[in-house]
């Protein structure tokens, strides 16, 4: 039921082993503390549907050799059930939904990472999502030897196949983090950076200082 007040929509972005998982559990946990409803989202999945994609894309023997393209049209899928089934309700609701990855990931993977065309990439996000857009976005960067050391700590410590995008090579992952850094440039407004090395108590209060004043407005 819609309480005629929109909620609030934040991002988390980022590449692999930056900390988003940790930091949305925190931000989630002192939401949620302050009294507003929170919902936890992640992309590809967040629905049924999408968590049968997100198993495909990142996992599933079937998904090997997969081109560019059916990689974009299928996280895209997955987004755009997510949007309509999920999202968008919440935000009517006055939920604040807290993502782990949208559609930013998507310019930083496929078009950087893959090199697929930026103006194609984007007018497929722009079917899949139409007018929704998040209110914040959260980039957490950390050097490519912590992001590495992260990876591998937690390939140890969890069990089961491994993610086909954790095994891509060095070059892939600088040309994501370059494409996110245009990101930055390009909309400086929506696009937060967090720097996420440290403890993550010290993280977690840089991105409160960014959603503060969102709630606030």
């Amino acid at each position: 039921m819609s309480t005629g007040v929109r909620g609030r929509f934040i991002t988390f972005e980022g590449g692999e082993g930056c900390g988003k998982s940790t930091q949305i559990r925190l931000l989630a946990e002192r939401l949620t503390s302050l009294g507003h409803r929170v919902r936890e989202l992640r992309e590809p999945g967040g629905t049924a549907l999408g968590e049968k994609i997100r198993h495909l894309l990142k996992y599933d023997p079937a998904g090997k050799g997969m081109v560019p393209e059916a990689e974009l049209l299928l996280m895209n899928a997955s987004r755009a059930q997510l949007v309509r089934e999920v999202i968008r309700p919440a935000l009517e609701a006055g939920e604040v939904v807290v993502c782990d990855r949208f559609f930013d990931s998507t310019l930083a993977y496929q078009s950087g990472g893959r090199g697929l065309p930026q103006d194609l990439v984007e007018s497929v996000i722009g079917h899949a999502v139409g007018g929704t857009r998040p209110d914040l976005t959260l980039y957490l960067s950390v050097s490519r030897d912590e992001a590495r050391r992260r990876v591998a700590a937690r390939t140890a410590a969890v069990a089961g196949p491994e993610d086909r995008f954790e095994q891509e090579k060095e070059a892939f992952f600088l040309r994501v983090e370059a494409a996110y850094e245009a990101l930055l440039v390009r909309e400086p407004a929506r696009v937060r950076p967090v720097p996420a090395e440290g403890a993550p108590e010290v993280v977690a209060e840089r991105i409160w200082s960014l959603v503060q004043p969102l709630l606030a407005a």
